[in-house]
């Protein structure tokens, strides 16, 4: 092809809004429209892929996590307010790529599996904005539990017949971060879909360094250089201004080494548990009466981390020992801040606005970045 032509790839599809690339760049960038964005950990993952990944448009309802997209990945990126409010008051941009975590209380196995949780139709919006910004591919990310959802079968039924998302088809699979570089067990759905017009681009292909858990990143490796005696216990004392309201911030990821002032029980219960050890582990004086009613169930309640293992899965409470296996894998104490976000693989320099509960609740719910990254390295060939 001569030059000033354009490859017959590289021209528009009318009615669909694809992106147009011409001779002069032959790097073009992907436009990404990113749904329930919280933090923005699945936008920093394609980031960390391709330059080539340009957000054109974030939604957040929590106001904290919206402000924090903002603080990284660019001012007037988002809109902080419910994703109905958006459709309602916007136009929705075309985008090469819509991607996005719709929220999961609702079926997720550790929440009440309320079927009438109004947050178990959200996905909804999700597909009205495919249908609108007519992509060429979508990624969502869900818990495994989603893939038996009323819900998925629903999606699924939009891309049938008549349904509204016709032109398009998607397949689903459980990922574990893990096996993609994060150091911590993490399985979540990955939904990739495609443009009927365009051939399903398959997933990433796990990176032979990580196929067998013996590969996989640990803890010590994730957490060097992070001091591991922290005596700290608030943040320093910042304020940012974000849609009219004023939030604790930003704080950089190095910032966030922050512990809780435990009582002395605490204390002695955590110097009781090994490495790899749980509540099983406490002597009966140490034990709270309702432990030592129930002797079987879940081993990762007070559960300590191993530094030659990675960390189970991160979620929004990881500071409380009492919600899962988060105690540092030598000290007394759960993991701060920053060691969860470097378990999620967030930089050091990542922003963070919030109190210490809304931060812990954005690094709990983000998208692992190597995940991310690897489904952005993946797309990227393919866009």
């Amino acid at each position: 092809m001569g030059p000033g032509r354009f490859a017959c790839e590289d021209v528009c599809r009318a009615g669909y809004g694809w992106v147009v690339a011409s001779h002069f760049s032959s790097d073009p960038p992907i436009r990404v429209l990113d749904l329930f964005s919280g933090a923005g950990g699945l936008s920093e993952g394609l980031t960390a892929a391709s330059s080539r990944f340009k957000t054109v448009r974030a939604v957040e309802f929590d106001l904290a996590a919206a402000a924090t997209y903002e603080a990284n990945h660019g001012v007037n990126t988002v809109y902080a307010g419910p994703i109905q409010d958006w459709l309602r008051s916007e136009d929705v941009p075309g985008a090469d790529l819509i991607i996005g975590g719709p929220p999961c209380q609702g079926f997720s196995p550790l929440g009440k599996r309320d079927l009438s949780d109004e947050r178990n139709q959200l996905w909804e919006y999700y597909a009205e904005t495919i249908r609108q910004a007519t992509p060429k591919y979508f990624v969502l990310e869900n818990v495994p539990a989603f893939l038996d959802s009323e819900q998925f079968n629903r999606f699924l039924n939009k891309t049938r017949g008549n349904g509204a998302l016709r032109n398009y088809r998607f397949e689903a699979k459980v990922l574990n971060a893990a096996e993609y570089g994060a150091a911590q067990i993490r399985k979540r759905v990955i939904l990739i879909g495609h443009h009927r017009d365009l051939a399903f681009p398959g997933f990433p292909t796990i990176p032979t360094e990580y196929r067998t858990p013996t590969g996989w990143a640990t803890l010590k490796e994730v957490l060097a250089g992070v001091e591991s005696s922290v005596e700290t216990t608030e943040l320093p004392a910042r304020v940012h201004g974000f849609a009219g309201r004023s939030f604790a911030g930003p704080f950089n990821s190095t910032e966030l080494h922050v512990t809780r002032r435990y009582e002395q029980i605490s204390r002695d219960r955590f110097k009781a548990i090994k490495p790899g050890g749980n509540r099983f582990d406490l002597p009966d004086e140490l034990k709270a009466p309702c432990w030592r009613k129930h002797t079987t169930g879940s081993a990762d309640v007070m559960g300590r981390l191993r530094w030659d293992r990675p960390s189970v899965t991160i979620r929004t409470e990881f500071f409380k020992p009492e919600k899962g296996r988060y105690l540092h894998p030598t000290e007394d104490r759960a993991l701060t801040h920053l060691e969860a976000a470097r378990i999620q693989g967030f930089r050091d320099d990542y922003r963070w606005i919030g109190s210490k509960t809304s931060i812990a609740r954005q690094i709990g719910n983000a998208v692992p970045i190597p995940l991310g990254k690897a489904v952005g390295e993946h797309l990227s060939s393919h866009l």
